[in-house]
């Protein structure tokens, strides 16, 4: 048996309206804060419902693009992608203010989290923004990207962050959600999938092949209509194998 303690986020308040069956299982969640959705209707109704179940609360700017759902890459000048990231952040800051709440993480969306991956300039802006930035945010980033790196080089603190929910390419790339296999429908298979990321510290690929990769928050989409089961389901399976969710 595994011993391990291991940090599952979701992504909420993105319209969908199930965060009261998903907060519950969870022990982090991103709020969308503007720019793919949200509102301050909807970051307030998730700020609250995570304050009750003790749940960390993180910000999830993206690419000001509701129509695609922030999942189209955009070309935007670096100061108005800046000036967009920041906005989004404060949306819900000033909400946690309110709230008494805290915020305890960044993590990216869509298009803008995965050309973080290999993007240097659209990774620097999201370095600029968490600069400047009074507390001690942590980023979620994905191992072996240029976010990381840039993160640690600017003494940003990380939290290392893989999908539970998706299928991985060999250089660690998600696979395009327009492919076919691109996600983990699942609850065994996403079970399979996080245990072995957890426990040999390497993803099995698309392709079969075993890359790997470090991991202390494991994220399940919250768009989808099977959320809610697979993070109860994914929850239970690991307290099987004595991992913890903190």
């Amino acid at each position: 048996m595994v011993h391990f303690s291991v940090d599952i986020n979701v992504d909420v308040g993105e319209g969908i309206g199930n965060e009261s069956r998903l907060i519950p299982y969870v022990s982090s969640c991103n709020i969308a804060c503007g720019g793919h959705a949200g509102d301050a209707k909807t970051m307030r109704k998730v700020v609250k419902l995570a304050k009750q179940h003790r749940v960390k609360i993180g910000a999830h700017p993206s690419f000001p693009d509701v129509e695609n759902f922030g999942r189209k890459p955009m070309e935007m000048p670096c100061v108005a992608l800046y000036t967009s990231i920041k906005e989004q952040i404060n949306n819900l800051v000033t909400i946690l203010n309110e709230e008494n709440a805290l915020l305890h993480h960044v993590k990216p969306h869509g298009a803008l989290y995965n050309m973080a991956i290999t993007d240097t300039k659209i990774a620097t802006t999201i370095i600029e923004v968490m600069k400047s930035m009074a507390l001690p945010t942590k980023l979620y980033v994905p191992y072996k990207s240029v976010i990381e790196t840039l993160a640690l080089q600017n003494n940003i603190p990380i939290t290392y962050e893989a999908f539970a929910d998706r299928n991985y390419n060999d250089d660690l790339t998600l696979v395009s959600r327009s492919k076919k296999d691109a996600l983990i429908h699942d609850s065994d298979a996403m079970f399979e999938h996080v245990l072995f990321m957890i426990d040999k510290r390497k993803v099995k690929t698309i392709t079969g092949t075993e890359v790997p990769i470090e991991a202390e928050t494991f994220c399940v989409h919250g768009d989808s209509m099977k959320a809610a089961e697979l993070i109860k389901k994914l929850r239970w399976n690991l307290g099987t194998q004595g991992i913890k969710i903190l």
